[in-house]
């Protein structure tokens, strides 16, 4: 409820500060086969990032079927979009794989931890190279700091605050941590599996890209790609705070401020970020019908094959 909630405020708080004549123009002149090529993207992502899933599962002795891992990242995704967080489709993910036959507790909760951190360091990446290929994006930081005036006691404090907690959460948790890390080491970090994680997560980085400037170019926005792409990884890592309901808010107050600290209209990227909402959810709809009740011969056969899959697991 606190998260939708966010989501409201910080979406009214964008409406305030953007003018609304300037945000309805915006969305002049749309051209629908963007939507269809984003959402073949978004099939292509869903894809890959299941079967970086399952890579990792398979590493962690926890394997997989690739339908069923498929199945099984649609419905988070979808979970992930309406239920507040953004962390609760993959938290259900790593509960019903745990629950899979002769499949462990930790390693199904592992692999989708690593999985998850994997795309998130490849984002980061991402922004650190477009930040370090394009002079114009270091000053990024330094305006997008005055946009939003986060200088103050109160920012000191709150993160003061925070790296206390998580000191104390750490030494709770050392043996938790200890054994996250050695998984780490076998399903991401280990030289059989690191460039395939890392060529699968910038792909799938690539691929948010390629969403959002189809987003663009649905609603009619003219910005060169060149100049758009390098900016969309900022506000999708933004997105990673836990904060809202499927980024709601946060992707548009992001997209608001990085479009005005690179220099372009802070319309155009609420724009955008809107379309690339509504999108991202389109793309999400098949892991509804996951939802369904199955027959017990349906949950037999997907069991099955993610036993049977050890044998040809990645």
């Amino acid at each position: 409820m606190l998260r939708a909630l966010a989501s409201l405020v910080l979406l009214a708080a964008v409406a305030w500060w953007i003018d609304p004549r300037t945000l309805a123009a915006a969305f002049g002149a749309p051209a629908p086969a963007w939507l269809v090529l984003a959402l073949g993207i978004g099939v292509l992502q869903t894809a890959l990032s299941a079967w970086r899933w399952r890579l990792t599962a398979s590493r962690l002795g926890a394997p997989l079927g690739f339908g069923h891992a498929l199945r099984e990242y649609y419905l988070a995704s979808f979970l992930n979009q309406i239920l507040p967080g953004g962390v609760m489709g993959d938290a259900a993910r790593a509960w019903r794989h745990a629950r899979l036959p002769g499949t462990a507790s930790t390693a199904a909760w592992q692999a989708v931890v690593i999985e998850r951190g994997a795309g998130q360091l490849a984002l980061l990446l991402v922004v650190i190279a477009s930040a370090l290929a394009s002079p114009a994006l270091q000053a990024v930081p330094a305006r997008l700091g005055e946009a939003a005036d986060v200088r103050g006691l109160p920012w000191v404090g709150a993160l003061a605050a925070l790296a206390i907690v998580g000191t104390v959460l750490a030494r709770r948790a050392r043996g938790v941590l200890r054994s996250l890390a050695r998984a780490t080491r076998q399903a991401l970090l280990a030289r059989a599996v690191l460039l395939r994680q890392l060529l699968a997560s910038l792909l799938i980085v690539a691929s948010y890209i390629a969403v959002w400037l189809c987003c663009m170019r649905m609603i009619g926005l003219a910005t060169p790609p060149a100049q758009a792409a390098p900016l969309v990884p900022w506000v999708l890592l933004a997105m990673a705070i836990p904060l809202s309901v499927a980024g709601w808010g946060v992707r548009e107050a992001a997209a608001a401020l990085v479009w005005q600290a690179a220099g372009l209209e802070a319309a155009e990227g609420v724009a955008a970020s809107v379309s690339y909402g509504v999108v991202v959810l389109l793309s999400t709809l098949p892991g509804a019908l996951a939802l369904r009740p199955r027959a017990s011969g349906a949950h037999s056969a997907a069991d099955a094959a993610a036993t049977t899959s050890r044998a040809d697991a990645p």
